[in-house]
């Protein structure tokens, strides 16, 4: 699953992703994202930080609650790492494993990382 509240970035890592061989549901809105989320669906959820209603951290917690082993990707850019680092602090290590990217990267190094965090 794919969160990102900017269009381009969707369609980019999309792209991308189904190009080589994976399944990806997309979301521009992270409450549609959860009203459609469903347990042990997904290998990996993407999800951008800052979004509107729900940022990509509180939208991470509604869903650990209908699957708390659910591995994650924040996608976001190098600003936001003071914000990560609060974050992991906040979060039980008996969760899904959390992991963390920053834009922009290119789809050769996102490739290689959405592969590692599937088979880790």
């Amino acid at each position: 699953m794919l969160v990102d509240d900017e269009p381009d970035v969707i369609i980019a890592l999309k792209t991308v992703l189904e190009e080589n061989k994976f399944k990806v549901d997309s979301f521009i809105d992270p409450v549609l994202a959860l009203k459609n989320f469903k347990a042990d669906l997904y290998d990996l959820l993407v999800f951008d930080i800052k979004m509107p209603q729900l940022n990509g951290f509180e939208l991470y917690r509604e869903i650990r609650k209908i699957d708390p082993t659910i591995k994650i990707c924040f996608l976001t850019a190098l600003s936001e790492f003071q914000e990560y680092d609060e974050f992991k602090k906040d979060v039980s290590p008996k969760s899904g494993e959390r992991y963390f990217i920053a834009k922009p990267i290119d789809n050769e190094t996102m490739l290689e990382r959405v592969n590692e965090m599937i088979t880790s």
